[in-house]
């Protein structure tokens, strides 16, 4: 690729205009090979990539991370998708409940949540956790969903699933092709709920990826922050009181949910989010002998020596770059999202932006068509990277457009100065 020399954060004003001289001088040396595009290295985290940062050598400056009793623990950035912290992240646990987190996801994406469920012997008569259900009782899908994330209501799990895909068994399926999707490659569910079964499992890090991206349904955000509620179900005037099961929303600053867990075979287990100062983290701990201890001690760690920067805002020209045989010599280059880059408390004048173009450009040029990648650079790490767009169209040189091209400059220009 052709690279622009790097610029740190205290060089980022008037950008513009210095890159646009520097990728000039680039793509006059570059080859004409390589994609076009971010590298698979580089690629900024989606729902299923993470970099790890966390521990030794994730950063000067940064202390060891805190000792947890569970065994396998992820503290992930929500923004980035980075990982600061990791401990058997990618080794196959029971989820317990926390399966519920993907149960939740796939509801909200299949159905309206105003839709009545009308509850099967089946499903009242599933075993472990529960919310008051009988069967012939009819619901709507959203209280069903506020009993599954809140009281963790296994028999919740099961009449939706029916609702929604005819059986609990096809409802899993779809789950289990919703979390290949989100790239949770470690995870293969047979239930809905997180009943204990053989092929039933996941990992921190994928549980980490499917609440990640759960936590951007406002629906989903807006219930498993609740410490309370109450339901008064099929026009009865009976109560029916829901009380989170995550006690963290009563003891940690900043707590948002998401889902506790809990079985003989998968032990204590805690997904839990919290945000502060519009930071957010996600924390994931799977058999632990004190979940509450152990993912408080995560976050703080995490906000107290880690900080989140924008680089780079999405659809804001960043540089110029020239085009040959085009109706014009140069085309703006926008990121095509925010590029937001984690690094050490205390040293984000460290950071450097690096813009990168895969080959010279020749027209004609696409607006909106990806020409090179942005990229945040700490030391010789590319720690996060966007896609680089063209902001414009550059067309194809030809007589008759630089003609008419001429011809309606000129009709401006007389017109702006009032001749003819």
């Amino acid at each position: 690729m052709a690279s622009v020399p790097r610029l740190g954060r205290r060089a980022l004003r008037g950008t513009a205009v210095a890159l646009s001289a520097v990728i000039f001088w680039a793509v006059l040396s570059a080859g004409v090979g390589g994609a076009v595009g971010i590298p698979a290295s580089v690629r900024p985290p989606d729902a299923g990539s993470a970099s790890v940062r966390g521990g030794r050598g994730a950063g000067s400056g940064v202390p060891d991370p805190p000792s947890v009793t569970a065994d396998a623990a992820v503290l992930m950035d929500w923004r980035t998708g980075c990982v600061l912290f990791a401990k058997n992240a990618y080794r196959r646990r029971p989820p317990a409940s926390t399966t519920k987190i993907l149960t939740a996801v796939v509801i909200l994406e299949n159905a309206r949540l105003s839709e009545r469920v009308k509850v099967s012997r089946n499903a009242a008569w599933t075993p472990g956790s529960s919310m008051p259900l009988r069967e012939g009782q009819v619901l709507t899908l959203g209280e069903l969903l506020w009993g599954i994330l809140l009281r963790s209501a296994n028999n919740g799990c099961v009449a939706a699933a029916e609702h929604i895909a005819g059986s609990e068994r096809a409802f899993v399926e779809m789950m289990n092709r919703r979390a290949a999707e989100l790239g949770a490659c470690g995870t293969h569910f047979q239930n809905s709920s997180g009943l204990h079964a053989p092929s039933h499992y996941t990992t921190a890090y994928d549980l980490a990826v499917i609440a990640r991206y759960a936590l951007t349904i406002p629906a989903f955000e807006a219930i498993v922050r609740t410490r309370q509620a109450s339901l008064y179900v099929d026009g009865s005037e009976a109560e029916m009181r829901l009380r989170n099961t995550n006690s963290l929303l009563w003891t940690f600053t900043g707590a948002e949910g998401v889902k506790t867990g809990t079985t003989d075979q998968a032990g204590k287990c805690l997904v839990a989010s919290a945000t502060r100062d519009g930071r957010r983290l996600i924390s994931v701990v799977l058999r632990s002998a004190d979940r509450y201890r152990d993912t408080e001690v995560l976050l703080e760690w995490g906000f107290r020596n880690y900080e989140t920067v924008c680089l780079a805002r999405a659809r804001r020209p960043l540089a110029t770059a020239p085009v040959t045989g085009g109706l014009v010599g140069k085309v703006a280059l926008v990121p095509e999202q925010d590029l937001w880059v984690v690094c050490p408390a205390g040293m984000s004048e460290d950071l450097e932006l690096e813009v990168d173009l895969a080959r010279p450009l020749r027209a004609p040029v696409r607006k909106g068509q990806v020409v090179g990648v942005a990229e945040g650079v700490m030391g010789d790490e590319t720690v996060q990277a966007v896609n680089l767009l063209a902001a414009g169209d550059v067309p194809l040189w030809t007589p008759e457009r630089a003609f008419l091209r001429f011809f309606l400059r000129l009709f401006r220009f007389l017109a702006a100065h009032g001749i003819g």
